[in-house]
């Protein structure tokens, strides 16, 4: 895990990002579900999940989605700021075997990265997509003196309204 963000300057297109491998455990599995607030039985109860014609339980996307997140975050800093995320799964998560997250950096232009990534399993291919980040450095775009007139312009939003500036 990165605990300092990545400077724009130091990323590449191309630039291969640590591969993670996350064991699916049972706990895993059923605990991120309920976290988010996916009750379906399929992602808690094996008997159920059977008679509905899967082998065992398996991860909801909301899990997935936010491993990504994590995959990007461990590796970008804790200042990256996910911009978006547009993934698509494939294969089953299951109890048992382990998603192994792999990803490069694909584009990088006007201040933003995008990663290219795959998240396999035994089956195959559990998540595909991609993510576009800003680092906190990140060029916006703006000219300088555009980007003070900015500034300037929040601060007294923020006066008007009681805050410190």
């Amino acid at each position: 895990m990165n605990t300092t963000s990545l400077k724009y300057d130091d990323v590449n297109v191309g630039d291969q990002l640590p591969e993670l491998a996350i064991p699916l455990t049972r706990t895993l599995i059923v605990s991120t579900a309920i976290a988010s607030r996916d009750y379906q039985d399929v992602h808690h109860d094996p008997g159920l999940a059977q008679q509905r014609g899967s082998p065992d339980i398996f991860m909801n996307i909301l899990t997935t989605n936010g491993l990504v997140g994590r995959f990007i975050t461990d590796w970008a800093g804790p200042n990256a700021l996910l911009k978006a995320v547009r993934i698509r799964l494939g294969a089953p998560n299951y109890p048992g075997d382990t998603m192994t997250i792999t990803g490069a950096v694909t584009r990088k232009e006007a201040g933003e990265i995008e990663v290219g990534l795959k998240g396999s399993n035994q089956l195959g291919d559990h998540v595909i997509g991609t993510v576009v980040l800003a680092l906190p450095d990140a060029p916006t775009g703006k000219t300088v003196k555009q980007q003070a007139k900015q500034n300037k312009k929040s601060k007294k939003k923020d006066k008007k309204k009681g805050r410190r500036t």
